[in-house]
């Protein structure tokens, strides 16, 4: 991580089923540690405490509330600490916004330890489509793909409790879980006339961002997973590995990709860009910020082929929109998830953050991603999302077009 404003990635909450709601969900800067001294926020963070008979606060609606919480709640005492925490987490709630959100400093230590690359849970992220809590992609290897989730899978019940009307954040909690328990979703799918049921032991999930292959006819394949702090320096041990093979094509595979650090995906981005800008973060006063990777290009003039589907969110998408911009790369599969807005981590005295939507993403050619995602150039569906290892269309589609352009 840099060191006060690095850079992550966020449609998704960043962030995984059951887990991990990392990621795209996380697509921002991260940790930003706020001072609040000599304010009078900082005096109540600090001692926690309030003065409910003060007459000066009744005077106050939001301290109305309060006394009334205290004097009429059937279980009493009630926790001060729990009902500021409370209300700090409807500030954020009241942004409308499903990326927005408080984290108490329980929440704040699990979160960094997700984004590390290890956590238990189910190992998918999800985000929110027209309302609806939906699956934006299994993660390899992780129980959800072997039971079968799909991008797009529209979650309608947590454990029997309907998904109707809870928030992003309330759907990721019921989620996540120790290794070795249980979770049931109800699945509906594009296709299928009734929902079912998805019952899933959770487990602990380790990343494994990168994965490296030679094909036939000297063409390379890469896939990226996700990206975490690991990505960038297993992609350099994987690049060594491509430049002595000498292909003559190469393949990234960004299917299912939800995201997870920003700087990862610019600097992987690099390599082919050099340090031309890969993506451009525009704020709430409307100026505009580069980012910039901080190498040479050294795949410039190798043929690549990137497959994406709508799985791929975030990271994914800036990866592919800024080759495609560029004419880099062909992008071949199906559009992408559209995760297009920039998440800050705020870190608080006592250890709680703030995750804060600051910025919307834009391709080095102004292109808008957030809900639009990007376009391939190679459109090619797969029919009911299936990705077979037996007979991948899309992979045999790429290289298929890298053998002819050899």
């Amino acid at each position: 991580m840099e060191e006060s404003r690095k850079s992550i990635s966020k449609k998704k909450f960043i962030v995984f089923l059951g887990i991990i709601f990392f990621i795209g969900y996380f697509f921002g800067r991260i940790t930003v540690r706020v001072d609040y001294q000599n304010q009078s926020f900082s005096n109540i963070l600090n001692s926690l405490e309030i003065n409910f008979e003060n007459p000066a606060l009744e005077r106050d609606f939001f301290s109305d509330v309060l006394i009334t919480i205290k004097q009429k709640y059937y279980k009493q005492p009630v926790s001060e600490k729990d009902l500021f925490y409370g209300a700090l987490k409807g500030l954020l709630y009241g942004l409308n916004d499903q990326y927005s959100v408080f984290f108490d400093p329980v929440e704040s230590k699990e979160i960094k330890t997700e984004l590390a690359g290890s956590f238990e849970g189910i190992g998918a992220e999800i985000g929110l489509k027209k309302g609806v809590i939906t699956v934006i992609a299994p993660l390899e290897g992780t129980p959800a793909e072997r039971a079968g989730l799909k991008s797009g899978d529209s979650i309608l019940a947590i454990n029997e409790q309907e998904t109707v009307g809870i928030s992003l954040y309330e759907a990721v909690q019921k989620i996540r879980g120790r290794r070795g328990t249980n979770v049931k979703l109800l699945i509906m799918r594009d296709g299928w006339n009734l929902p079912k049921d998805f019952l899933i032991k959770r487990d602990v999930i380790n990343l494994v961002t990168v994965y490296y292959e030679m094909k036939e006819d000297d063409i390379a394949y890469l896939r990226l997973a996700y990206f975490n702090e690991k990505t960038l320096s297993e992609f350099e041990k994987n690049v060594r590995k491509i430049i002595s093979s000498s292909p003559k094509g190469l393949i990234i595979d960004l299917r299912n990709n939800p995201g997870g650090y920003l700087y990862s995906a610019v600097e992987v981005a690099g390599f082919w860009t050099g340090q031309r800008i890969v993506v451009i973060e525009k704020g709430n006063d409307q100026l505009e910020k580069g980012h910039f990777p901080s190498r040479d290009a050294i795949f410039n003039n190798l043929p690549t082929i990137i497959l994406v589907n709508n799985g791929s969110a975030s990271g994914s998408e800036i990866l592919a929109g800024a080759l495609q911009d560029y004419g880099l790369a062909k992008i071949l599969g199906e559009k992408t998830f559209g995760k297009g807005t920039v998440q800050e981590l705020i870190e608080l005295k006592d250890g709680s953050m703030i995750k804060i939507t600051v910025a919307q993403w834009l391709t080095p050619n102004q292109r808008e991603i957030e809900e639009r995602g990007i376009q391939p150039d190679i459109e090619l569906k797969i029919k009911d999302g299936e990705i077979e290892p037996e007979k991948d269309e899309q992979l045999e589609k790429a290289i298929e077009l890298l053998k002819i352009n050899n």
